[in-house]
């Protein structure tokens, strides 16, 4: 049996070839994710504006959110639990602006971010994520470590 001389264009054209596709699928998630987060800012929206009904402040019930899950996951299936309603909700609450929300950041991202009630620290921990880009993983870890707290009582910032 002869083998075939190794034809290097051929292979250099494979791993261009490789390389747009990853760069394409890397692409293709990142603006899902974005249209997905801009979406569920509408649907915590809609929801704030329905218990609201042109009140100032809305008389909340978690009944709400119970009934609509139910009728969601009839409708669209997964995706529609009364606690992801409660974060879609919620993000619409903290982040009133669509604008502030970062393309960057995943829904994932945010949903670590909501479950952090204090103002001042969701902010530093979303900026962090943002500037050292991290991962979930890296951000539930950092918040874990209580990073927020530790920098807050540091006197030599720096270093930490």
């Amino acid at each position: 049996m002869i083998k075939k001389p190794i034809d290097t264009s051929y292979l250099s054209l494979v791993g261009d070839i490789g390389k747009l596709l990853e760069q394409g699928r890397a692409q293709a998630i990142k603006n899902v994710n974005t249209i997905l987060v801009a979406t569920y800012w509408q649907v915590g929206k809609s929801i704030v504006e329905f218990e609201q009904a042109g009140a100032l402040k809305a008389e909340y019930g978690k009944e709400l959110l119970v009934r609509l899950s139910k009728d969601l996951k009839i409708r669209y299936g997964k995706g529609f639990s009364r606690s992801n309603l409660q974060y879609m909700r919620l993000l619409y609450v903290h982040y009133s602006n669509r604008q502030t929300l970062s393309g960057k950041l995943s829904w994932s991202h945010y949903v670590e971010l909501l479950s952090i009630f204090d103002d001042m620290a969701r902010l530093f921990y979303e900026k962090q994520c943002l500037s050292d880009t991290w991962s979930v993983r890296e951000l539930k870890r950092q918040r874990n470590t209580s990073l927020f707290e530790r920098i807050a009582l540091s006197r030599d910032k720096k270093e930490i």
